[in-house]
């Protein structure tokens, strides 16, 4: 934590920083990991995915450490976070768009020196008709479906966008790339069977380099590598892989304050709807952060927070604004208005707050909500 904001879990926050939440975002771990993720890649580099905000903890300046430390290959799903993106970064930075283009775009898109990732007939059309108008050879990435069904031009498609290319001189192609749908499980068959068929998309469009590792992919192996890989989840600390040991560093923490301590009485009903009924005299600390900021309705009854390595149970139910926990097992008096709680730290890890939550790390992580005091270390 940052020695001007004294945020240390226990003390009360200074009135100068107007917040109730403090998230943390470790910018030389995003580095470590970024590194660490390279030379497991290396001769083929590593993109950086910074799509929806960079998983919500700021595309700007998670892109910018990331290029002042080698990194010139970031990807985002909407033309509008590129063109937001586009000035943050020097001209060297390729900037992808996952989704392509929708009509009208192309031309903002070919100006801005940003670069689409063609999924369709269509969007190819559109492109090229662009690249032809402004008499101009534009860059573009042809993404494949390779068993996902989400993105990425069908089996069906394919002989006609080999013909197309035979004539098209105004559209360079920079790499041809898929999207691994099971990385996370590393023994899952489809893995497999997705790196078959971009061995057949290779044979087809010959001469084009290959991108195809997601996060989970680096740690499938070489085969899955191709020359420029797209880690996401693991550049920002989530674990690539489930059920394995998560051998990147964390990025984020998330400690928020308390807004009151209370005593409430046996049979005392807590929450909306009363959905928590005391079973003995206890005391509840309300915390000032709750779905609106990101903490799923579904941590009701069910996920906890920790206070000096004490784990704190959620009682009753997620409120907008607000979150009861137990804090029975702790001595009286200590925790007070201002106190700080963990809820991602240490003791907690997105997967934890995940599992709890039943989802997964990736929703918690975009989720976390603008009314946080962020601290970039």
């Amino acid at each position: 934590m940052d020695d001007d904001l004294l945020v240390s879990r226990g003390r009360s926050v200074p009135h100068a920083q107007p917040a109730t939440g403090y998230l943390t975002i470790d910018l030389g771990a995003l580095v470590r990991n970024h590194q660490r993720l390279s030379a497991m890649l290396a001769p083929s580099r590593a993109a950086a995915v910074v799509k929806a905000d960079a998983y919500g903890l700021g595309a700007e300046p998670v892109a910018k450490a990331l290029y002042e430390n080698g990194c010139r290959h970031f990807f985002v799903a909407q033309f509008v976070e590129a063109l937001r993106l586009r000035p943050a970064l020097a001209r060297d930075a390729q900037i992808f768009v996952l989704n392509g283009l929708q009509p009208g775009d192309e031309e903002a898109c070919a100006e801005g020196g940003i670069i689409p990732v063609l999924n369709s007939l269509e969007q190819w059309r559109q492109w090229l008709a662009t690249a032809r108008a402004l008499r101009r050879r534009l860059p573009a990435v042809l993404q494949f479906d390779t068993g996902m069904s989400r993105l990425g031009f069908p089996p069906e498609e394919r002989p006609a966008l080999a013909e197309a290319l035979r004539t098209a001189g105004n559209v360079e192609i920079l790499f041809v790339m898929s999207h691994l749908a099971s990385a996370d499980e590393p023994e899952y068959e489809q893995n497999g069977e997705q790196l078959a068929e971009m061995a057949r998309i290779a044979d087809e469009f010959a001469g084009f380099d290959i991108s195809f590792a997601n996060s989970g992919g680096i740690f499938l192996g070489k085969p899955y590598h191709g020359v420029l890989a797209r880690p996401g989840i693991a550049l920002y600390g989530g674990a690539p892989a489930a059920g394995m040991p998560n051998p990147m560093q964390p990025v984020v923490s998330l400690d928020v304050a308390v807004v009151q301590v209370r005593t409430v009485p046996v049979g005392a009903k807590v929450g909306y709807g009363g959905a928590h009924v005391a079973q003995a005299d206890m005391r509840i600390a309300t915390i000032a952060a709750g779905y609106a900021d990101g903490l799923p309705r579904n941590l009701s009854g069910r996920g906890a927070v920790y206070y000096q390595g004490i784990r704190l149970p959620i009682v009753g139910r997620v409120s907008m604004d607000s979150i009861m926990i137990d804090v029975t097992a702790l001595p009286e008096g200590a925790l007070a208005l201002g106190s700080l709680v963990e809820i991602l730290g240490p003791h907690q890890t997105l997967e934890d707050v995940a599992r709890d939550a039943g989802t997964i790390s990736y929703e918690i992580l975009t989720r976390l909500g603008h009314r946080y005091h962020r601290r970039y270390r």
